[in-house]
């Protein structure tokens, strides 16, 4: 269990480091606000061309104590990193899953269970995981959305202008994603993925995975975020995770740049 400690915390710790690395206190004029000034979060949802506009820069809700030793035991928040700002789906996305239960497939007689090794901690983290420890940035367009993430992720771009998933695509670390509105509901299908790992734990993806994405604003300053998952080359059916997002407004994602002989995170756990 330790050395399962040990990579969640080099995988998270470099990230979680910079999560309050904001440009603060930049009053935005389309922020609905109290009589006291105040950013009123639960003003209604912004809209554009009939749709609810997604954009702000938005962060998941992060879990409680409680859960997080459910997760990790009780030497889990011992990692000397920060979790308060991290979704327990970052670490492991399979965490509603009794043990034993996941619905991970087995791997054929005398073949390895499908991993992807230990993390190297200057390759994109991708979708989900992103979205699940840093703040992302989403600004909307009438024809695509573009999502900016303060990880290591490349951006990424979700079309709405009615095209079609790509056939055979090259994989991407992101992918490729089109979107379509469901009444006040965006759906976004993602394929074309690179193998990596999902989550800390290094639960697999392959090339053959698909991500559904439900993006539902429910007011200014709350979304929920539905993601569903199926891989049939290493999961036994789909599995589905959902999180709250919190807006950060009047604010703004910086970069992240990752160095390649950072040497630090690798005592990180010892």
């Amino acid at each position: 269990m330790q050395n399962r400690y040990t990579r969640v915390a080099v995988v998270l710790a470099g990230t979680l480091a910079c999560a309050q690395a904001q440009w603060l206190n930049y009053p935005e004029s389309r922020t609905p606000r109290t009589k006291d000034g105040k950013p009123n979060l639960s003003a209604p949802a912004p809209r554009m061309n009939g749709k609810p506009d997604l954009s702000g820069v938005w962060r998941v809700e992060p879990e409680n104590e409680a859960e997080w030793n459910r997760l990790l035991g009780p030497h889990g928040l011992d990692l000397q990193i920060d979790l308060q700002y991290a979704s327990k789906y970052a670490v492991n996305l399979l965490a509603d899953f009794k043990p034993g239960e996941e619905p991970l497939r087995p791997s054929p007689p005398g073949e390895k269970p499908a991993q992807n090794g230990e993390a190297n901690l200057c390759l994109p983290d991708s979708i989900p995981l992103s979205g699940f420890v840093m703040p992302f940035k989403i600004i909307q367009a009438p024809t695509e959305l573009v999502v900016l993430t303060e990880t290591k992720s490349p951006h990424r771009q979700i079309y709405t202008d009615g095209r079609s998933l790509p056939i055979d695509p090259q994989p991407s670390w992101m992918g490729y994603s089109v979107g379509k509105w469901q009444g006040d509901t965006l759906v976004v299908d993602t394929v074309g993925f690179r193998e990596a790992p999902l989550d800390a734990f290094q639960h697999p993806r392959s090339d053959s995975m698909r991500i559904t994405e439900r993006f539902r604003r429910r007011d200014f300053g709350h979304m929920d975020l539905t993601t569903t998952i199926e891989d049939q080359k290493n999961y036994s059916r789909p599995f589905t995770v959902k999180v709250g997002l919190q807006l950060i407004p009047d604010s703004d994602v910086q970069e992240y740049v990752c160095a390649e002989n950072e040497r630090d995170r690798g005592h990180v756990g010892r």
